[in-house]
């Protein structure tokens, strides 16, 4: 899979809400589409997000073809501690792509 951008502020205040921007670049081919000559294009599209903060999932959603290529998310969790967060792309073939961020809690 092609690169993600991550949003994540650098450091937060221990109890604060906290905004979380993804994207990542895939093309999110729906298999309804033919090609210049009249073929099926095999659909190829991401499944699932995961994000886990020090290893606990802290948001989890499930994709389907509907969504757009290039599919962003925003979410939020509350900063408890300083760690990493972990975001996990994973397509239908099972192929996976992990990014990760850090945050200082104050």
């Amino acid at each position: 899979m092609p690169r993600a951008l991550i949003n994540v502020p650098q450091k937060a205040q221990r109890g604060e809400i906290i905004e979380i921007k993804t994207l990542v670049a895939h093309a999110m081919e729906t298999g309804y589409r033919r090609d210049n000559v009249g073929n099926p294009i095999p659909r190829d599209i991401i499944c699932r997000f995961l994000c886990r903060y020090n290893g606990v999932e802290v948001f989890r959603a499930d994709l389907f073809p509907a969504v757009a290529a290039n599919p962003f998310l925003s979410f939020f969790t509350v900063a408890t501690e300083s760690g990493t967060l972990e975001f996990q792309w994973v397509d239908e073939h099972g192929n996976s792509q992990t990014s990760t961020a850090i945050i200082e809690i104050e």
